[in-house]
Formats: C-alpha cells, structure tokens, sequence
C-alpha cells in the first residue's frame, strides 16, 4: 500500500490538484488530506474536490484532524477514514465509521492504538527526513518490533524512498506513507510509480520465496 501525505507548502511548481491526481495515476492507493493550517469550510471544500479526483481510481480519501471535520466529510461527500495523533486517540477516543489510523512513534503505542480501536498505524519516522530534522529516526528495529505485536496494517513514515523501501519491507511493513517525495516533485506521477513498482516488485518477489 502507498499512502500520500498532502501538504501542499511543499508544492514546487504544478497546482495541487494536479500533483494529486497525477500521483494517484502513479499508483497511490490512499490520500491523508493533512492541512492543518486552513479553516474548517476551507478544508472542506478540499476535500469535496480531492473526493471527485479519487473517486474514479478508487483511492481512499482520508482526513487528518478534527473528527468534526472528518465526520461532515464523511456525510457530505463520503471520506474514507479519519487520522489522528497517538495522544489525541487516548484523550478524545474518536469513533469514525470508517478507517481509523494513528501516528504512533513506539511498539508501545502500536499496541494501545490497536487496543484503542486504530485501523491502521503510520510508524516513524523509521529515516532520516528534513520534516523532523534533529530528531532520532526510529529505524528499521521498531517496525520489527511492531509487527510482532500487532495484528492491524503497519505503514511506514519517514525518510522513504525508492532506495531503501527494501529495507522497510523486509521488517515486513504493509505499506509506506510520503509526503515531501511526492509532493515536493517536478514529477509526481513518476515519483508515484517508481515507489509503487518497487512495493509490487519486492512484494512479489517475497511471495515466491516464501
């Protein structure tokens, strides 16, 4: 699975909807709309365009923040899933008829996010990236330790590219979220499909051997 984290301050040259739907053609199998910065009726409206671009590709529309905005989403043009913070998911315990991911940053969260109801966990960061710039990456170690514990789709964050997503599958993540490697890039579409080429590639190959 390859999920696309948007920001659209990343954006270098092509408008935002474009990079999106070009991504999609590439192979994205999710969209977590994450635009903290805009209002309620701004992030909404998003939303109903991205919905419209999704919807023939069948790609899920998933919205970070509020459950308020998720949930209106969800009624008036059908969101997918709602994401959250770890402390946010143990503080508020939002319910949403739908998916329900979580960023989480330890084994330990994993466990309690699945406890808690998450559908799925985004794990990181696992490398180095300029969005957490002086922070430790977590590393390969963790998604290890996570897939031993838990039984709901592990998707790795931070830091992955087309050159070690190996890496990330062989500690047997079920797929990988970006945000700047496709946001940021004068070619969506290619950076899309070269990530997506190689899940299937190293996918397959592992099924052979298996």
């Amino acid at each position: 699975m390859l999920y696309l984290i948007t920001n659209r301050l990343l954006l270098t040259e092509w408008p935002y909807e474009r990079v999106i739907e070009d991504a999609v053609k590439g192979g994205v199998d999710a969209v977590i709309v994450r635009e903290k910065d805009l209002c309620y009726n701004e992030l909404l409206q998003l939303a109903k365009t991205l919905k419209n671009i999704l919807n023939p590709y069948c790609v899920k529309l998933i919205i970070n923040g509020s459950t308020e905005i998720a949930l209106t989403v969800a009624g008036e043009v059908g969101a997918d899933g709602y994401h959250t913070s770890f402390s946010i998911l143990l503080e508020e315990k939002p319910r949403f008829d739908g998916l329900l991911g979580v960023s989480i940053h330890s084994a330990e969260e994993a466990v309690l996010a699945e406890q808690n109801g998450a559908s799925y966990i985004l794990a990181g960061h696992v490398f180095e990236t300029d969005c957490k710039k002086g922070i430790e990456p977590k590393g390969i170690k963790m998604l290890r330790d996570i897939k031993a514990l838990v039984h709901i789709p592990v998707i790795a964050l931070g830091g992955i590219s087309d050159k070690n997503v190996q890496l990330v599958l062989e500690a047997r993540a079920d797929g990988i979220a970006v945000m700047s490697g496709i946001m940021s890039s004068k070619r969506p579409f290619d950076a899309a499909k070269s990530l997506k080429d190689k899940l299937v590639s190293i996918g397959i190959h592992k099924r052979n051997h298996e």
